[in-house]
Formats: structure tokens, sequence, C-alpha cells
């Protein structure tokens, strides 16, 4: 049964809808499926209703219905505003995008051959009214009308002439309807609702005169600016599509999404990462995720957004992989609709690019308002910059930065720190308690023992010996043919360290662009090397090849030198 809070008077039901939420396109396809409606009737201009029942058609490929709109003459220039931001023409556009309700809605009324009416006003100009409306995640656990009762008390009357035309006309096309249809379902905006039902009921409503406009045009939207316009994200839309092409279960795919985002942002990742991608494990993601709930939580939301997600996979993970997520979140895999006799647009925040021309765009179906904001990340470079960066660099130089540096001894230090405290540990003994406690109660053999009620303690023989080195794998087993490459780094200064290192070959000839990732900086450098500790024959393997050399380096030198890094291995001293 549908809520008395929903009925205008009897034979109209209004559901008022956020545009733009992949929740309410659910809501409304969920009361669409549950109840008999005789006729769809939805806030938009009958000129729209050709374009846009072409473009339902199309789904799940992408599309607009545009239409081009007349300069008012406040736009011509005031103070303060750019002469060119002025003369700027003008269009409002149309989603055709699945997750918009009122598309939905559509959709549904056009699968299941009802009735549709496009019954809003004809405007050359339109003016959308945009709010802050609460997270729609909230219709999980409340109903629509008790969404909209709470959102009502906040809601402003129409002021300007236009709003307060449109809602008398969209009061009067219903009152016409009803004449025809005794069970009308009415879907619009949230901030329209109320006062539709208001004129509807009031006597003395008068029919506004419409304006007449451009025609729309089914227009191809760019692949690479969906995210503009889409409600939901371009990955979230699609699995709504993919979901609705399986028969699948939807209802919280607006939060399960997200954990879809990342786990394919983490296969990404490693393919393009390789052996350089940190180790994103189940308990990683976990944690990512709860940082994403609690950001949403401190913005007062339930549905995170893509900046949000984006800002807690570069803290939990890196840069490298806060990229992957943006680029994947993006991605449209049904793709938009082509044609070759349809104009191209491209969209941007509140700005579009219409056949090439740079316009000023509004939205028929406004959702809640967009804002920058700005992240911070270090972005892949392309082919052309890898290219320009090979040819100005000379691999037979070599360079420090201290911050790097720093980071490499300190690693050294806990490294040293971590082999003194297991040094010895072998040589611990246990025996019964005499006359002394020695190093220390052993509680583990004590409780073994606690049948006999004997006390065991630990014998700890002092070190004699000290720490000359120690030796990093970072690839365990290793190839030693993918790391031929052989140097000595000597230290630059008394806090620094001699490094022997086995890696990767670095030269301009050989995967020398693909490890280039800055204008003057590389995975690894060739350093040169006097004297150093690869003189001795070499083993066959890299786990073996580095014990060798820091035997024989320390056996000739007598331990002088301190540590190295590389990307297979390296020897602390």
């Amino acid at each position: 049964m549908i809520d008395p809070v929903l009925e205008i008077g009897t034979r109209v039901t209004a559901l008022p809808v956020v545009h733009g939420s992949g929740d309410f396109a659910w809501e409304v396809r969920r009361l669409m499926g549950q109840h008999e409606f005789d006729c769809l009737a939805v806030s938009l201009p009958a000129e729209f209703q050709p374009a846009v029942e072409q473009g339902i058609l199309a789904l799940p490929r992408v599309s607009s219905v545009v239409v081009r709109e007349e300069q008012a003459a406040s736009a011509l220039w005031t103070p303060g505003r750019e002469s060119s931001e002025a003369r700027m023409p003008e269009m409002s556009y149309v989603p055709i995008d699945p997750c918009q309700p009122v598309i939905a809605a559509l959709r549904t009324a056009m699968g299941e051959r009802l009735p549709r009416r496009f019954i809003d006003l004809p405007t050359t100009r339109f003016v959308p009214h945009t709010r802050l409306m609460p997270d729609a995640f909230a219709l999980k656990f409340v109903s629509i009308p008790q969404y909209a009762s709470a959102v009502l008390p906040f809601l402003r009357a129409p002021r300007s002439r236009q709003w307060r035309a449109r809602v008398n006309y969209l009061a009067w096309q219903l009152r016409e309807l009803a004449v025809d249809y005794e069970r009308i379902l009415f879907v619009c905006g949230i901030s329209e609702w109320p006062w539709v039902r208001e004129a509807f009921l009031s006597p003395e409503l008068r029919r506004s005169e419409p304006e007449l406009g451009s025609e729309p045009q089914l227009t191809e939207v760019d692949a690479e600016t969906l995210y503009f316009m889409l409600g939901e994200l371009p990955f979230v839309t699609e699995l709504y599509e993919r979901a609705r092409a399986e028969l699948g279960d939807d209802r919280l795919l607006a939060i399960d999404g997200v954990k879809q985002l990342l786990l394919v942002a983490r296969e990404r990742y490693l393919r393009d990462q390789g052996k350089r991608a940190r180790r994103i494990t189940p308990k990683l993601l976990a944690q990512c995720l709860q940082y994403v709930r609690n950001l949403t939580l401190i913005e007062r939301g339930f549905t995170p957004q893509l900046a949000t997600v984006a800002l807690a996979a570069k803290q939990m993970v890196g840069d490298a992989f806060a990229i992957r997520v943006l680029e994947v979140a993006k991605e449209y895999a049904p793709g938009v609709l082509t044609g070759e006799d349809l104009p191209d647009v491209e969209f941007g925040l509140d700005r579009a690019l219409l056949s090439g021309e740079p316009v000023r765009a509004k939205s028929r179906l406004p959702g809640p308002p967009l804002q920058w904001m700005r992240l911070e990340l270090e972005p892949k470079p392309n082919e052309r910059q890898r290219e320009e960066w090979s040819h100005r660099w000379n691999p037979y130089s070599q360079c420090s930065w201290p911050p790097e540096d720093v980071q490499i001894e300190n690693f050294r230090q806990a490294v040293f720190d971590r082999a003194r405290e297991a040094m010895g540990v072998d040589l611990v003994k246990t025996e019964k308690f005499t006359t002394s406690i020695r190093d220390g109660i052993d509680i583990r053999d004590t409780l073994r023992n606690w049948y006999a009620g004997e006390i065991y303690v630990k014998v700890v023989p002092p070190n004699r010996g000290k720490l000359d080195c120690a030796v990093m794998l970072f690839d365990s087993p290793a190839d030693p043919r993918e790391y031929p490459w052989r140097a000595t780094w000597f230290a630059e200064h008394d806090q620094g360290s001699v490094r022997p290192s086995t890696a990767e070959p670095c030269s301009f000839f050989r995967r020398f662009r693909f490890l280039i990732f800055g204008p003057t900086r590389g995975w690894t450098s060739p350093r040169r090397s006097r004297n150093g500790c690869w003189r001795p024959p070499v083993c066959t393997v890299a786990a073996v090849r580095l014990p060798c050399s820091a035997r024989d380096r320390l056996a000739r030198d007598g331990g002088a030198w301190r540590s190295g890094t590389g990307k297979a291995g390296f020897i602390c001293r």
C-alpha cells in the first residue's frame, strides 16, 4: 500500500527523488514493480521526449540530450566578471544515466509499455535549483515518505519567477492527466514535490504559458568525461548495469561498489608495478575501508566520495595505488552512444565543449552540488616524458638525495639493532632454579613442569663477537640473469655508508627508459666502481653471491666498509 503522504488528490501518486542517486533509482524500480500504474509523468518538457526515449533504448550505452539556450540579458557583463565568461553560450541537457531515478522510471515504463508524459514547462533558458540533501543511503533504513517528511521542513518555497511558473505548469498538467488516467505516478525532484502538491490542491491555480526554444538533440558523450555527467561513479554505474543484465542483487551496490573498486584497482596496480608493488593484503584493504568509513562519517555522510576513497588509498598504500583507484573509478565498460551524425560533447564541472565550442552546461536533472577538492599525487610519466628524460639522463653520473639517504641509513640501523638482539638467541639455556634466578625465570618451562613444583631459569651467555655485516635479500630465490648489474656505492660523508649491491641493469641500452620516473631520478643509477667488492669470482646465485663478496671484501679490507642497498639485496656493515 502506498503511503498517503505521497498522494496528490485521489489519482496521482508523487514520488520525490534526489536526482543522480542510484539508491533512489533502485527504490523507483521497486515501487513500480510492486504497484500497478496507468501512466507515468516526469518533470521534463514534452519537447525532450523523442530524444530521451531514443537514448534510453540505447542503454547501457550512455548519451545525453542537449538543447541550446538563449543568453539572458543579465549575462552580458557585470563588474568583476570576465567578459569571455559573460559571452559564453549556454545549454541545458538531460543525462541518459541508468542511475538517474527519472531515467530509471522511464526505462521501466517503456519495458512495461506504460503511457509516458513529459509535463514540465518548456523554457528558452532553464534555471536549475540544486540543494544539498541527506545521504540517499538512508533509504536502506527508512522509506521514501519518511525521508521526504524529514527533509520537508528545510525546503524553501519557490522564489524565482520561472520556478513558480514551472510548479504551476506541473500541477496543471497533472490535473489534465487525472481526467484520463486513474493511477498516475509522478516522479519529480524532492525540492519540487511539496509545492506541486500545494498548487495542485489550490483552487486558484493558473496555467503558465510555455516558451518556444530550440529543438533538443541526442549527443555523443566523451568517455573520458563521464564522471562529470553521471550521478554515480562510472565504475559503480557499470556494476548496476551488470547486475541488471545478470539479474543480480544491486541493493547495496553504492557501498559494495567501493570494495569492488579497490579490488580491481589492486589487480591493476600489482600488474603494472610488478616487483616494485607494495603488498596489499586483506588486512591492509580492511584498514583502508575503515579509514574511508571514518573520513565519510567526518564529512557527515554514509556513501564515500571518490576524493575520500582516493585520499585513503594514497595514505594507506601510496600515490601509485591512488592513481589506479582514480583511473578505475572513471571507467565505464559499456561505453557511450556513438553515431556519425551525432554531435559530441565533453563535460566538465558546470562547463562543456559542445562540438568543440565551450558552453555553460546546466542539467535538467540536477543532483547535489559538486565542488573541486585538491589531492596531491605523483602521476605516472607518459611515454613522451620518459623519452625526453632518457635523452637528458647521464648514465655515468652519480647523485645523492639527502631525504632518501637518511631513510636508508635509518633502515640500516634498525636492521642492525634487530640483528644484535637476535645474536646469541640459539645459545640460551634453561636449567632448574637452585640458588640464583640467573637471567630471569623461564615462564614456559616453569609452566611445563608445574605439576612437579619446579622453577626453571634462563642462562644467556654473553656475546663474544660483534656484528660485522648484514646481508639483506629482497628477492629470494633470485635469478642471477635478472640481476647482472653490480656496483659499490661509496660513502659521501661521515654519516654515510658504502653499499655494494646487485640489482637490475639500468643502462641506456637495456630497460633504461622503463626505469626512469623523473627528469633527474631513476630506479637505480649506475655508479662508478672504484676497487669495488665485485672483483672476486662471482657465484652463480644472487643469494650466494652476496655473502661470498662480503667475506672476500672483509678479508681484504678488514671490514672497513659499512652499508649498502639494491633491489635484489645489499650488504650492511
